[in-house]
């Protein structure tokens, strides 16, 4: 039986020595590709960190203490480490583990994590509600993967180090988000070196004034010419700058130093940052080689690490070639993302026009105020982010585009349902808050085709803010342009007995539907709107015929079905079909589809039940 076999809790790890630990980590990268390989999943990311979460569970009992993760895709050998090494062969299927922390999963999953720069501040507030429930654990924030660019880090690391409360910050820098890290953060924490002649200096300076009769007191009086000497003799970092005490940088890859320093900051009891160096993909060759291939990798060969080359065009490839034939025509017009240049198909404009490029890192709400500034100066952006990350910048769009009407042009991608990634992921939400944006016209393509037909004509026709959302993938069976900016609707097939009305890619579904329902002898009609507004809305009046069926792949309340209830109003029975009110987990598209009813099937029954008159 090997070690990792016999590892569930912290008890297990604890009662380790130095060599089983580091035998133990061997064992888990080789389950890491072993699995991954077989469900696709976040690879490379926790690779880097299988020494330093080997570390974190010696250490501290994730049981009673809290960890919270940034950027949550980096927990996989916490949930290894933790009793879920039976469920990894499902991890991210439908019903199995999921490839985020889970509270609801394990009590050792302290938060939801998908989205970065939220853990100092999620850590901190477990530390205030420590203090006030007079209880007795430590509080642990995992910082990874390019978290350190976003500004709600700053924010909470400030108020931390104000609070004085005891907690441990670790900042996992591999100079990695999804692409290479941006900044002058990234460039600041290049610089630091292991300042270790110091810092044993000072261990061993406190240690022996504690046994000392007054050496506390002596301590305090000494405490600011220590500072200031340190400070004349070692650069200081943003951090201790901020109050906070600042340990590193730490090899991420010497097990036995990383517990030594995790038990000195967790024994300082106070706010403490410790800066670990680690490397992407670290003990599998072809992640280390090419760590941006495997952060979200679907299934591969383990033994060379060969991924299967994909064989069609998705809706991010479309959108990155229209953006370099607009590029070429447009010598205005730039591209903004948040350190998704590759997710979001913008490596190829990266190459061609790298000064047109602005990669901010992970800063969506940044992302969106700079465009504009650079849309009220006269440069038409594009920024590029996926929609559950857009959520981010709701009052940028708001305030810094809609107020002024600004012409800034965004390219929503993974709108709709994400499948694997789940609940933090799922684009569900956007049509919602897109459409309260002063002035913004909202587009929803069904093909690859029509993509670049919308962004075309939102960079070059429009004045004002444009959003172009779409899912992840490519074409299903539409794969035309059917796109009229001037009457936002498509018609794709008429029909007598009742009206589906759709946007989006979902539409293959409402035309497989529409095929069943005529087997059933139910002569039903297709409506897609193109653009998701008012107007177009308003003109579905004239079109409809008998009972009306809107099938949104949107979190309910968050799409059109009231706006069209009102619209048509006197004129048709409407009835809705979506995600529902509550988060959706993870899962193939697929499968969700069937879960949700927005598959064929599940459309045609629904359908059916709305000519009854029982939708």
């Amino acid at each position: 039986m090997s070690i990792l076999e016999k590892i569930n809790c912290h008890g297990d790890l604890a009662a380790l020595d130095n060599q089983q630990r580091l035998v133990l980590c061997d064992e888990i990268r080789d389950f890491l590709v072993r699995n991954v390989s077989a469900t696709g999943g976040h690879l490379a990311s926790n690779l880097g960190v299988v020494e330093l979460t080997v570390a974190i569970e010696t250490v501290f009992n994730t049981q009673i203490d809290r960890l919270v993760f940034d950027v949550g895709h980096q927990s996989y050998v916490h949930k290894i480490l933790t009793g879920r090494q039976a469920d990894f062969s499902r991890l991210r299927q439908f019903g199995g583990i999921a490839g985020f922390p889970k509270p609801c999963e394990s009590n050792t999953d302290a938060f939801v994590a998908g989205h970065a720069s939220s853990s100092v501040s999620i850590a901190l507030g477990m530390a205030r509600a420590r203090t006030l429930m007079e209880e007795s654990y430590n509080v642990i924030a995992l910082m990874g993967d390019g978290a350190a660019t976003g500004g709600m880090a700053y924010e909470g690391l400030n108020d931390a180090a104000v609070s004085k409360e005891p907690m441990v910050i670790i900042l996992n820098d591999n100079e990695m988000s999804i692409d290479k890290n941006v900044g002058g953060m990234s460039r600041h924490l290049y610089k630091l070196r292991m300042k270790q002649r110091y810092l044993g200096m000072k261990e061993r300076y406190r240690t022996t004034l504690a046994k000392v009769p007054g050496g506390k007191g002596i301590y305090r009086v000494t405490r600011g010419m220590k500072e200031r000497l340190k400070r004349t003799l070692l650069p200081t970092t943003i951090f201790e700058n901020m109050g906070l005490t600042y340990l590193g940088p730490v090899d991420g890859h010497d097990l036995p130093g990383l517990i030594s320093v995790l038990r000195s900051a967790r024994d300082l009891h106070t706010p403490v940052l410790v800066h670990v160096m680690t490397k992407k993909g670290h003990g599998y060759l072809p992640a280390e080689t090419d760590p941006a291939k495997f952060h979200g990798v679907g299934m591969f060969d383990p033994v060379s690490g060969e991924v299967p080359a994909k064989n069609t065009q998705t809706f991010s490839d479309a959108f990155g070639a229209e953006m370099v034939a607009l590029a070429k025509e447009n010598r205005q017009l730039c591209a903004v993302t948040a350190a998704m240049p590759g997710g979001t198909g913008l490596l190829d404009f990266k190459r061609e026009f790298p000064k047109r490029l602005f990669d901010v890192g992970i800063a969506e709400e940044h992302a969106v105020s700079m465009a504009g500034g650079l849309a009220k100066q006269g440069i038409v952006p594009v920024v590029a982010l996926y929609s559950t990350f857009l959520q981010r910048a709701y009052d940028q769009l708001l305030q810094d585009i809609g107020l002024l009407k600004l012409h800034a042009v965004f390219a929503v991608d993974r709108a709709g349902l994400v499948g694997e990634d789940g609940e933090t992921h799922h684009g569900i939400y956007d049509v919602g808050f897109l459409r309260q944006v002063p002035g913004m016209t909202v587009l929803a393509p069904a093909s690859c085709k029509e993509l670049q037909s919308m962004l075309r004509w939102a960079v070059c026709k429009c004045s004002a803010p444009v959003a172009v959302r779409y899912p992840r993938g490519g074409d299903g069976v539409y794969t035309e342009d059917g796109f009229d900016p001037e009457t936002g609707i498509f018609v794709h097939r008429r029909g007598k007995d009742m009206t589906i009305v759709t946007y989006g890619t979902i539409v293959n579904s409402c035309m497989a539907a529409a095929m069943l329902l005529e087997n059933r002898g139910v002569d039903a009609a297709v409506i897609r709107l193109t653009k998701l507004d008012s107007a177009s809305i308003a003109a579905l009046r004239e079109l409809v015929s008998g009972n009306v069926l809107v099938v949104e792949e949107i979190c309910h309340g968050a799409g059109l079905s009231w706006e069209i209830m009102t619209a048509l109003q006197g004129a048709a029975r409407v009835s809705t079909l979506d995600l529902g009110a509550e988060s959706v987990p993870h899962g193939s598209v697929a499968e969700l589809y069937n879960k949700y009813g927005l598959d064929a099937e599940g459309i045609a029954s629904h359908a059916l039940e709305v000519c009854k008159g029982e939708g």
